[in-house]
Formats: C-alpha cells, sequence, structure tokens
C-alpha cells in the first residue's frame, strides 16, 4: 500500500494542509490520469485528477467505499485559448494542486478522508479547507465523498 501524506517525515510542517495535515505527494506527477475535469464559470479551470495505484485500482473495478491508502490529487488550471485552434482550450497558469488521502483510522470523524489544497505548492488557508468535507458530504455522499469518476 503507498504510503500516505502526512506531516510525518516532512522536513517543514507548515507544507501540511490544516485540520487535516495532508502534504503533496511525492511522485505524483507520474501518477495515472483518473479523468479530466472542467469547471464552469466562475472559476473557469481545466483539471486533471491523477490516483495512485490503490486509487486507480479501486475506481475501475468501482470498489466503494475506496480502500485506505487511496489518494486522489487534482491539478486545476486557468482556462486559456490556444494559439494554434481557436475553439480549444488549453491550460493556462495553475491555480491549485487538491489532495485526497484515505486512511478510515486518521480521519474516522471526517468519513475517512484527509484534504489537502495547495497553492503555489503551499496549504491554502484554513477557511478553505474547511469548506472540503462539507462540500464533499453535501453533494457525493454515496460516492464515499469522492466526485471523480473512472474517464476509460
Amino acid at each position: 500500500m503507498a504510503a500516505t501524506p502526512s506531516v510525518a517525515g516532512v522536513a517543514n510542517a507548515a507544507d501540511a494542509s490544516p485540520i487535516y495535515g495532508v502534504t503533496i505527494p511525492s511522485g505524483y506527477r507520474r501518477w495515472e490520469l483518473i479523468a479530466p475535469a472542467e469547471e464552469a464559470a466562475p472559476l473557469s479551470e481545466l483539471r486533471a485528477v491523477l490516483g495512485n495505484p490503490v486509487a486507480v485500482n479501486a475506481i475501475r473495478a468501482a470498489t466503494l467505499p475506496f480502500p485506505d491508502g487511496t489518494i486522489f490529487v487534482k491539478l486545476a488550471y486557468k482556462r486559456a485559448p490556444s494559439a494554434e485552434f481557436g475553439p480549444a482550450s488549453i491550460p493556462g497558469a495553475p491555480t491549485t494542486v487538491q489532495v485526497m488521502v484515505k486512511d478510515s483510522k486518521r480521519y474516522a470523524t471526517t468519513g475517512g478522508w484527509g484534504f489537502g489544497r495547495f497553492v503555489n505548492g503551499k496549504p491554502a488557508d484554513l477557511a478553505q479547507h474547511q469548506t472540503c468535507l462539507a462540500c464533499h458530504q453535501a453533494n457525493v455522499k454515496n460516492h464515499d465523498l469522492v466526485f471523480t469518476h473512472f474517464a476509460p
């Protein structure tokens, strides 16, 4: 099972998200794409959701609840027009890296999930982290708090 990103072993605890202690997992950019996503106005973002091997195996098999060790990373970018093909959008400036970590013991009070939201590699403020759980509970309670579905 993949290691859970956490404060443990992090040289600087300031790199961990408030509330949950989640960090950006090392090597996540080499993880498999689970699905693209798009956020309409007002954010107007292009997003890509990556998963560690535990996440990829579980989402492909439609395993719910997701097993401990599941990690999702969402990369978000401002939408930009393509210079080569006008109707197309391409990723512009990065906005956030968002991380969900499944650890049913450590995060027992939050449905088994820890959340991290990072801007320029640093954790977003406390207020932004306080909205994570409520939004996931309100919208995807029946999908183990995960918005993403596998895009074959």
